[in-house]
């Protein structure tokens, strides 16, 4: 069977060479794997909202705050067995792996990775990982594209270029934003900016974002609405905004770096679970919001809705105190990075792009919240804004990806 197929494959490959040219085939593949990419996404997240519904819903709803802080271990000790015994190889972190595959593999990436993310990601975020899921969507598209540039033997450049369409598809289904996809492939995978490359991302995204309308309707998953304009007189407060996060950025990168190589000198992989498990458990268990990837707090955080981003918590009944408020606020920002890193360290599989989107509207609002209260000024700064040029601010710090945010 299978050498019948490969049989099929080369009377194309040799049909396709006396009738289609190489710029059209590169079109239609990159159609093809923007639609499979698009499908990826869709599947990551209806898989993970699926395990979110069975555990937060009617099915154990009497004993779900209690055992709250068990979730997280119990997903990562799944996870880890279907690594074990399923996929059999290491699980990469999402965007990492791609780049590695690129700079280091000529732009190969195993078949495995096409389904190891899909198998362990939504797991991982539905029990309550702390991590997001674009990184392993960008994996899984990437990876569907590296394999039909394989099959299809097309050189290393055609090949990384596809693998570019691929990501793009990926982030342009998940927040429907093709431009803003386009962007980010160019950006992050160093892609060259010509016409020749920028027509099959713009397909692949298109693709890709099509396919996310068709399975998911129109609802986008990042709401905001602009209600106060720009003012000029801010601008001293944005330059302010942009040091602060630069230093989140830093707080962020070196922390997720050090407990990561705290629990790579680890020797039993039990140990790190259940240490990482349990440390993810009771920081969920007194911040809910730090509770998968957080895109209801962020969008919460977006429509100043503080006491919604900020869930039941042990100080709730404290939330009319505005100095409370902003601890809580600065206790997110300072804790979603912790709870990120434990969900890595204890053998979790996700991304780093929703972490970084939660730790800057937090901490864009709390900054906002800070200059209102001390009446710096005469007037009342932008709160909303504030959260998301604070969310744009760390994940160009975070990512080094500007443009993109």
């Amino acid at each position: 069977m299978k050498d019948k197929i490969l049989a099929g494959i080369r009377k194309f490959l040799i049909w396709r060479v006396k009738h289609i040219s190489n710029q059209n085939f590169i079109y239609m593949l990159s159609i093809l794997i923007g639609f499979f990419s698009g499908l990826g996404a869709v599947v990551l997240k209806n898989m993970t909202h699926y395990i979110q519904y069975l555990l937060t819903g009617n099915l154990i709803e009497h004993y779900h705050q209690a055992f709250y802080f068990i979730f997280p271990i119990i997903g990562i000790v799944i996870v880890q067995l279907i690594i074990k015994h399923i996929i059999r190889h290491k699980v990469g972190h999402g965007i990492p792996s791609v780049l590695f595959s690129i700079s280091k593999k000529k732009s190969f990436m195993e078949r495995y990775q096409m389904y190891s993310s899909i198998l362990t990601a939504p797991i991982t975020v539905g029990f309550g990982g702390s991590v997001g899921l674009e990184g392993p969507t960008v994996a899984t598209g990437s990876s569907i594209g590296a394999n039909i540039a394989r099959l299809f033997h097309v050189n290393q450049t055609t090949r990384t270029l596809l693998l570019g369409c691929a990501a793009a598809g990926a982030m342009s289904a998940i927040f429907k934003a093709p431009v803003a996809a386009i962007i980010f492939a160019i950006e992050v995978f160093s892609l060259d900016l010509t016409l020749i490359s920028l027509v099959p991302l713009l397909l692949a995204s298109a693709s890709a974002v099509l396919t996310s309308y068709l399975f998911l309707g129109s609802e986008i998953l990042l709401h905001f609405n602009l209600k106060d304009a720009f003012q000029i007189r801010e601008v001293p407060f944005f330059i302010l905004l942009g040091l602060i996060s630069a230093l989140t950025s830093v707080y962020f990168s070196r922390m997720f770096f050090a407990i990561e190589d705290r629990f790579e000198s680890m020797k039993s992989k039990t140990k790190r679970l259940v240490l990482g498990g349990l440390g993810i458990g009771v920081l969920v268990y007194m911040i809910p919001p730090l509770y998968g990837e957080g895109f209801s707090s962020i969008n919460n955080l977006l429509q100043e809705n503080y006491r919604d981003a900020l869930g039941t918590n042990l100080f709730e009944n404290y939330l009319d105190n505005i100095w409370v408020v902003i601890a809580m606020l600065a206790g997110m920002v300072l804790f979603k990075v912790i709870a990120t890193s434990l969900t890595f360290g204890a053998g979790g599989v996700g991304g780093i792009f929703a972490p970084t989107l939660f730790v800057g509207s937090a901490m864009g609002l709390c900054f906002a919240k800070i200059i209102n209260e001390l009446n710096f000024t005469d007037y009342r700064i932008s709160e909303s804004n504030f959260a998301l040029v604070g969310m744009a601010g760390v994940m160009a710090g975070n990512l080094h990806a500007p443009l993109t945010a």
